[in-house]
């Protein structure tokens, strides 16, 4: 008997996509070699594995045997990949996924100190929604990921790196108008004042928390795509907005019109941390990694607290 990983992998794009094009795709191969590598895979195995529709495809009893011990082994083969790749610590290539609201700031500084550290790294940045970051692990795509934590994901391993704290954006007028600052909270923020991202983003969940709102608040605005444009629209005075420190020195700068605004101790935050798989290999290069982003991290905060006196 003759298996191959190649055609596992393929069984295991068609077994999650359930169409002979799109797996076929999936795995950068023409339909037509995909469904001969499962037709020869059947063959070895002696049965069918898959149930061929107009529109579908379904998975045999025996097929759902097989997908179960394929998917084993693929994960075997990762493990065993990242063993080798990994044997000298942080060294050869790193697939990274961030945040959107993180990444633009963290990026810069943090990939010039990966690159000082070792020129030869070649690192693959991902940027992403949690939802979709937390599937590219599951699946080996990614190594690790930069995280509003906790993640509440099972199987992974999650490390603290900084406190990233909320500040309220607005015009002048604006925070003005919502009186003293040293007894603000953001409980007293009204939901017709708040301007947030599109759903699907860590940060809206995050200040809808922070905020006392439930997901639900139809007066509550949430149609920007980035941070970028949330704070050109807060800036312009359409509303109020919770503010990442890590944040706050760059996108103040790209818009002068916005200004911020600090809670009341204790001031809202967000942990923000490194997360991998729990049966990834470590040998050194996760800590490392860590090392090198909670440096990056802290220094960009300290420099915004700086920049407000």
């Amino acid at each position: 008997m003759n298996i191959t990983l190649r055609q596992l992998t393929y069984f295991t794009a068609l077994a999650e996509h359930r169409n002979f094009g799109r797996a076929a795709a999936a795995v950068h191969i023409s339909q037509p070699a995909l469904s001969v590598q499962i037709k020869e895979l059947e063959t070895t195995l002696g049965a069918a594995v898959v149930e061929r529709q107009a529109r579908d495809v379904l998975l045999t009893p025996f097929g759902r045997r097989v997908l179960a011990q394929a998917q084993t082994v693929l994960a075997q083969m990762r493990n065993l990949e990242e063993l080798a790749r990994w044997r000298g610590g942080l060294s050869g290539e790193l697939k990274l996924g961030v945040i959107p609201t993180i990444a633009p700031y963290l990026l810069p500084g943090a990939l010039a100190s990966l690159r000082m550290r070792d020129i030869q790294l070649d690192v693959q940045v991902q940027e992403g929604k949690t939802l979709r970051l937390l599937e590219a692990l599951h699946s080996g795509a990614l190594d690790a990921a930069v995280l509003a934590l906790p993640t509440g994901e099972a199987g992974m391993v999650e490390e603290p790196l900084f406190e990233d704290r909320f500040l309220l954006a607005g015009t002048q007028a604006q925070l003005a108008a919502l009186g003293n600052p040293e007894t603000l909270r953001p409980t007293e923020l009204r939901p017709a004042q708040l301007l947030l991202l599109e759903d699907g983003h860590c940060l809206t969940d995050q200040a809808l928390e922070v905020c006392g709102r439930a997901q639900g608040q139809s007066q509550i605005n949430m149609g920007a795509s980035s941070l970028a444009t949330l704070t050109r629209l807060v800036a312009a005075g359409f509303g109020l907005t919770l503010m990442p420190e890590m944040a706050a020195l760059a996108e103040r700068q790209a818009a002068p019109d916005m200004h911020l605004l600090r809670f009341c101790a204790p001031e809202p935050a967000r942990t923000i941390g490194l997360v991998r798989r729990a049966a990834s290999v470590d040998d050194g290069w996760f800590s490392d990694l860590a090392e090198i982003l909670r440096v990056t991290g802290q220094s960009l905060i300290e420099t915004a607290r700086q920049a407000e006196h």
